[in-house]
């Protein structure tokens, strides 16, 4: 082993961040010690009542040991084992219940980091002076300590002795230091780790999230689809009859501008829900989901782009709760954009309100002999919005046709 990976632990920025938290421990501990020292002397006291002093040391302990089992306690042994030790510890799980388990762990846990603490920060203010004096005598240098006085059964009758003692107790130090850090830092999971409930908690808030972000891409990709669609078709049959039919150009032209700037109206929606104010929490929506009370504009934006469309409206659209009836718009939307895109007109919608429900119909010829009329992540996605709200969707081929049907449940009592 070469000389390098002798000396490795003691210059290793790790070893300091550890002796860093080991120190925080002695810190820690130093209240407990001079309590410790005040019931000493109470006790011994013959002044003192007996009864009257155990009463004391009682609840002094009991008050000692509440700040272990705090919650709080806890949080912030995460926190230092997180900076200092560099231990990949999960943050405790926002109001979750902490159980009797998790907090005799981090009760052992603060225990251990206490006691060992004094112990570094003892040595330190012991043997680290004692060893600065016996290196220093050898240097030359005027400490105040003659060759009669001893420390310990360490003398400085031999001043060469005395500097190598001094410096195997430096370095004796440093490796225990080492020692004790690295020991921390594989005991903080065991002893702090997330527990059961909170391991599931998590689970649940990473799941939440990813079904956040799942239907944020949903609604990107049924807006800014939409939106790219018609103005692909817009654009190709203003090319077209640019030169024969000006007016139809420029309706054209006014037709991808509003499409585009209710496109770009979804995009800052679904923006202003990624972006997060400072306290963490969803900014409010700058700019209102469309629901089925806009689908006359979709269909009209549709037909103007070129796709015929059959729109049969029936029942109190309007009447729907707001989570279905936006959930019916984009479904609406991504049928028409895919039967655009894949499929060929006419278009049949059917949209009905029958009772307690929602029932949406899109029928479109298909394009080519098995080419389907929709189909890929859009699809995905119809159905993804149909299962969250516990309908059913189903889509394929019919004959020549492509068909796509989804009913979705009101509850009761709830209205738009």
């Amino acid at each position: 082993m070469t000389v390098g990976g002798v000396l490795g632990p003691l210059v290793r920025g790790s070893t300091w961040r550890r002796g860093v938290f080991l120190l925080l421990g002695g810190v820690l501990v130093l209240p407990y010690a001079l309590l410790a020292a005040a019931f000493a002397q109470l006790l011994g006291n013959d002044d003192v009542p007996l009864p009257l002093g155990t009463g004391l040391l009682l609840v002094g302990a009991v008050i000692a040991a509440m700040p272990v089992f705090l919650a709080g306690s806890r949080t912030l042994e995460i926190a230092a084992a997180r900076a200092l030790l560099a231990v990949d510890l999960p943050e405790p799980a926002p109001g979750h219940r902490i159980d009797r388990e998790t907090r005799l762990r981090a009760a052992l846990w603060i225990a251990l980091h206490l006691v060992t603490g004094g112990l570094v920060l003892f040595a330190a203010i012991s043997a680290f002076p004692m060893a600065l004096v016996f290196i220093a005598g050898q240097l030359g240098l005027d400490t105040g300590a003659t060759r009669d006085d001893a420390f310990g059964p360490l003398t400085l009758d031999n001043p060469v002795g005395a500097a190598l003692a001094g410096l195997a107790i430096l370095v004796g130090l440093g490796y225990a230091v080492a020692g004790l850090g690295a020991l921390a830092a594989s005991m903080a999971p065991v002893l702090l780790g997330p527990s059961q409930g909170e391991r599931i908690a998590a689970l649940e808030a990473r799941a939440a999230r990813l079904a956040e972000r799942n239907r944020l891409a949903r609604e990107l990709h049924d807006s800014v689809g939409h939106a790219l669609t018609v103005a692909t078709l817009q654009a190709g049959a203003a090319r077209e009859l640019l030169d024969v039919d000006p007016e139809f150009t420029r309706r054209a032209l006014r037709a991808i501008e509003d499409t585009s700037r209710h496109a770009m109206d979804d995009l800052d929606h679904v923006l202003g829900l990624l972006r997060e104010t400072d306290s963490g929490q969803p900014r409010p929506p700058t700019a209102p989901q469309p629901t089925l009370a806009r689908l006359d504009r979709l269909v009209a934006d549709t037909r103007a782009a070129g796709l015929d469309v059959d729109s049969r409206i029936s029942g109190a659209v309007g009447e729907l709760p707001a989570a279905v009836s936006r959930e019916g718009y984009r479904i609406v939307q991504e049928g028409l954009t895919n039967a655009a895109r894949h499929g060929r007109g006419p278009v049949t919608l059917r949209v009905d309100v029958p009772g307690e429900g929602l029932e949406i119909e899109l029928v479109n010829g298909l394009r080519g002999a098995t080419g389907p009329g929709g189909g890929g992540r859009g699809l995905d996605g119809m159905r993804e919005r149909v299962l969250l709200l516990g309908g059913r969707l189903t889509a394929g081929p019919d004959g020549d046709r492509w068909r796509v049907r989804a009913s979705l449940p009101v509850p009761r009592g709830e209205s738009g």
